[in-house]
């Protein structure tokens, strides 16, 4: 299925399982890289590197440079850069956020802000929590990685960065701008660095809610795969459905 120049892969669920590669995923980054197509992955996981995904990826034998993996962290990096350059951000999240904010130069400070970016932190606490509320209290703009309210682990589903987003939603009432998926930043980010047309342009994941979303509010094609979050008889139930529903990707190998 070479009808396209950009192919955004969501990771969990799609390309692997926790820390078990999808072999058919593997094997059509595979084809599509021996057709000279590189694909981008598209996370919403904040927690993250750049760095830590390519190297997580290619233990799978999935192998890309820097520039091919996105984050919801490195769209919200890219977002503050532009609209609040200058302004003082307080953060809560870890490595991925920080390292995201660094490559812009952002400068974070323990105190109250102009902006509050919220990422998953699994060394979150009160302290935190207040702080963030003062600031958008005192008129800080409040933007958060993703709305993801939980995420899988091998004990189960735990408290995801949306939960704690809605915390501080719930305190102080005001609604934050969210950077990953079914939000577009990431996907337009993407397009207008390399200035690909809409209709080049596929999105494929296995979770309705996030990816196919995504790719629809985009205005692009989507492929539904049945690999992880919803099975296809789910997805067909929705009102707005995937331009494609695939078992697998090894249906587009030939």
């Amino acid at each position: 299925m070479l009808n396209y120049k950009a192919y955004f892969l969501d990771l969990d669920g799609t390309v692997y399982k926790g820390k078990t590669p999808i072999k058919e995923a593997v094997d059509f980054v595979h084809y599509l890289q021996k057709n000279g197509i590189e694909p981008f992955f598209v996370t919403n996981n904040s927690s993250m590197t750049q760095k830590q995904l390519q190297e997580k990826i290619a233990k799978m034998d999935v192998h890309t440079d820097l520039d091919h993996i996105i984050s919801s962290s490195i769209a919200a990096a890219n977002y503050m850069d532009e609209h609040y350059k200058g302004k003082s951000v307080f953060m809560i999240g870890e490595m991925g956020l920080q390292d995201a904010l660094d490559a812009k130069h952002i400068v974070r400070t323990e105190d109250i802000a102009d902006v509050v970016v919220m990422g998953i932190d699994r060394s979150i606490n009160y302290e935190k929590l207040a702080t963030a509320c003062l600031s958008i209290r005192a008129g800080a703009a409040f933007i958060s990685t993703n709305s993801d309210h939980a995420f899988p682990t091998e004990k189960g589903l735990v408290p995801g960065n949306g939960a704690f987003t809605k915390l501080v939603e719930h305190s102080t009432g005001v609604e934050p701008i969210f950077m990953g998926k079914p939000e577009s930043f990431m996907l337009e980010l993407i397009q207008k660095k390399y200035g690909y047309s809409k209709e080049e342009m596929i999105m494929i994941g296995d979770n309705y809610q996030t990816d196919i979303l995504t790719g629809i509010r985009m205005g692009i094609h989507t492929a539904h795969v049945n690999s992880g979050v919803n099975r296809t008889e789910e997805v067909q139930m929705q009102a707005e459905q995937p331009t494609y529903y695939l078992q697998s990707l090894q249906e587009w190998i030939k």
